[in-house]
């Protein structure tokens, strides 16, 4: 371990200070950010609200999660046609998992043994068995796979497809596709409450969020945003996140540089958070005490204070921050 040892005026002759070190404390909540342009995850102190590391990784790094044993980050390198693993302790590159070609984001599902990967330019979704870093089956889906989701009781994985413009809804024991459901241009996330009851679709070019229900598989609503003083075309809804309670829903709308809040109960948009330029992805901190959100063109991340609606502070990490993910000490 690195350390800074150094001396002050008011010591005696030879008295030493302990030591300061660069590794994040024991305790420490922290992020970790997936970089696109650098190539690099920025490791985020949450206790200090600062980036106290960067990792080198492979190329065009975006989907980014804990493995459930809070051992290792997991990390799309999309150019390099992989997921790797970096070992949360040394930080450090410590293996790769099989994800097929052009992986961009992923969900973790049966207790975090099992990944799904959208391959954006393979037109499929590769499951893979993480224990054993084995590839399970692929399964064909619409094109340019995007999101990835799966719902709490594991049954259920959607997968949204950016230019057929579906979110297709696969068995989780067959590994079939059983429904596609049509939604506005470009969907890119889906994310299900908590209780299931509902799976939200954000389209970033139609400017909308389509509310699905998962049985019948039919859109319910969709959620329309406006921000005064900004054109329609700008608002581009990307990034979906849940509080615990499924009260309340967050959606990143990109170049608008806001965070909609959305009343998840019947839709309704009750206030937009000014945040960075282009926000993309959100994660929670335990509690659902802060929400971070990755801003790919001001190159950091924004701190919202869930209860209070308010954002509290912006954190420079790498340049073009795509995915970010929390760990709990």
């Amino acid at each position: 371990m690195k350390t800074t040892l150094f001396r002050t005026a008011s010591l005696s002759a030879g008295m030493v200070l302990a030591a300061l070190t660069v590794a994040p404390p024991a305790h420490a909540l922290t992020a970790y950010v997936s970089n696109e342009r650098d190539n690099t995850i920025s490791v985020v102190d949450l206790d200090a609200m600062k980036t106290i590391k960067t990792v080198d990784v492979g190329q065009r790094p975006r989907g980014i999660a804990v493995t459930a044993d809070g051992k290792d980050v997991l990390v799309c390198a999309s150019d390099d046609d992989t997921v790797q693993i970096v070992d949360r302790k040394s930080l450090q590159v410590v293996g790769e998992l099989p994800s097929g070609p052009d992986p961009e984001t992923f969900a973790l599902g049966e207790h975090g043994t099992r990944l799904f990967v959208s391959n954006e330019n393979d037109q499929m979704v590769t499951v893979i068995d993480v224990p054993t870093r084995t590839v399970v089956t692929t399964i064909a889906t619409g094109v340019e796979p995007e999101g990835m989701g799966v719902s709490p009781d594991g049954k259920t994985i959607v997968n949204t497809s950016e230019t057929t413009n579906m979110a297709h809804f696969i068995d989780y024991a067959t590994h079939k596709v059983v429904a596609a459901v049509l939604v506005d241009p470009r969907p890119r996330i889906a994310m299900f409450k908590h209780d299931g009851s509902e799976v939200w679709v954000s389209s970033e070019v139609g400017g909308t969020v389509s509310v699905i229900d998962p049985v019948r598989h039919v859109v319910k609503y969709k959620i329309h945003f406006e921000v005064q003083g900004l054109r329609s075309n700008v608002i581009q809804p990307v990034g979906i996140r849940f509080t615990q309670d499924d009260k309340t829903a967050f959606v990143a709308l990109g170049p608008a540089n806001r965070v909609a809040v959305v009343d998840a109960a019947n839709g309704k948009v009750e206030k937009y958070l000014l945040v960075g330029q282009r926000v993309w992805q959100m994660a929670f901190t335990p509690e659902d005490k802060y929400l971070l959100t990755t801003n790919g063109l001001s190159n950091d991340i924004s701190v919202i204070d869930v209860a209070d609606l308010k954002v509290i502070k912006s954190i420079q990490v790498g340049r073009q921050p795509w995915g970010v993910a929390v760990a709990s000490p």
